[in-house]
């Protein structure tokens, strides 16, 4: 099957938009140390430390550190005691995402209009306050583990959220130039994905934007289908992934293995300068996928005249890739936690709306030899 776009999702353009969105308000990570995974964020990404909830700002179970760069912010939050929600959740998933927050103008209405639609409620709309004034939030559950919280904010001053305190001067932090969440990608099981396009078509309103079968994603050993949906102003994309046939374990099934179960398997992070960017964060420490030299050697030829030299693209590991409205270069991380779940992509946009088909096969084959390495293909 062809690869489906649409400017934005026709579902909510022939009606009224019942879960306006402002865009990705944070994502929240559950994490083993959430002070060393601070650090990592900070000296690695240059995100830069600006707020801190734990029992010195009255959080007795928990303590959540909040990293910031551009608009793209984590919530790093590990337990403090034992048997609790959040160690159960480290256990069975390692560190991961637990919620990708929307941010909303009225996280009341976005929890009722949801819960009405079939969202189960995971928690009620709440007020929060402090000096810096009041936010309300509200969660509903997602595929797996995972959650989708309302943040409404527009009546608070504060560092993040209250119960947070701010912190100031961070020596760490190195910018790289990141802007924004572009996308979250969601892989689920078998079979199971129309399901959860359905959950984003119904119950949050949003439309499908571009569709990948096997065809489109395979190698000679894996395959997988994905789907990707998009809420009425597009601020906001979910691809979803599920596993396809193929000769070996797909890197969908190997996510699931350790993951054990769906939830969040990378987020891509805008750039305005991809060479820039990704210079500085290989400076840092952060790890990339690789790709043949022969992916360049035929890149011209496949996507036209493009501003970055191909030599400089080639020694970063940048992919390229054109659609009908421009093009787009992007690169992938390899996992950042010990098991291989969460990863990054670093993503440049000139002009094209699209997810890198082009890339596919060598991105997937990159992919494979890391498998390979860890005995999981």
């Amino acid at each position: 099957m062809s690869t489906t776009l649409a400017p934005v999702p026709e579902t909510t353009q022939q009606r009224e938009d019942f879960l306006p969105l402002r865009g990705t308000d944070h994502v929240e990570f559950f994490v083993g140390n959430a002070r060393q995974a601070a650090y990592f964020y900070r000296s690695a990404f240059g995100m830069k430390l600006v707020a801190y909830a734990g029992p010195e700002t009255g959080r007795r179970d928990r303590a959540s550190y909040v990293v910031q760069q551009g608009k793209v912010r984590f919530v790093l939050t590990t337990p403090l005691r034992p048997n609790t929600e959040i160690a159960e959740h480290i256990a069975k998933h390692g560190d991961g995402v637990r919620s990708i927050a929307l941010w909303v103008d009225d996280a009341r209405k976005s929890w009722e209009e949801t819960t009405k639609r079939g969202a189960r409620s995971v928690e009620e709309p709440q007020v929060l306050e402090d000096e810096h004034g009041r936010a309300v939030v509200s969660s509903i559950a997602a595929y797996g583990d995972t959650l989708h919280t309302f943040v409404e904010r527009g009546d608070y001053t504060g560092p993040f959220l209250p119960g947070y305190r701010a912190v100031m001067d961070d020596v760490v932090a190195r910018p790289v130039g990141l802007l924004h969440i572009d996308h979250c990608v969601g892989n689920v099981g078998w079979n199971s994905m129309n399901d959860w396009v359905k959950f984003y078509e119904d119950v949050m309103g949003f439309g499908l934007y571009q569709h990948f079968d096997d065809s489109d994603i395979s190698t000679e050993y894996s395959a997988l289908m994905s789907k990707v949906m998009a809420n009425g102003n597009g601020y906001v994309k979910f691809p979803i992934n599920e596993p396809a046939e193929g000769k070996r374990k797909s890197q969908i099934e190997e996510y699931l293995d350790f993951y054990g179960g769906p939830g969040v398997q990378h987020i891509a992070l805008a750039t305005n300068d991809i060479l820039d960017t990704v210079s500085r964060l290989k400076q840092q420490g952060v790890e990339f996928l690789t790709v043949p030299h022969s992916y360049y050697t035929e890149l011209q030829g496949r996507v036209g005249k493009i501003d970055e030299p191909t030599d400089d693209l080639e020694r970063l590991g940048i992919l390229v890739d054109r659609d009908n409205e421009g093009y787009m270069l992007q690169i992938f991380t390899r996992p950042v936690e010990d098991r291989p779940t969460v990863f990054y992509e670093i993503i440049q946009r000139k002009g094209s709306r699209s997810f890198g088909k082009g890339n596919f096969k060598a991105l997937f084959e990159a992919i494979e030899r890391e498998q390979a390495s860890r005995g999981n293909l």
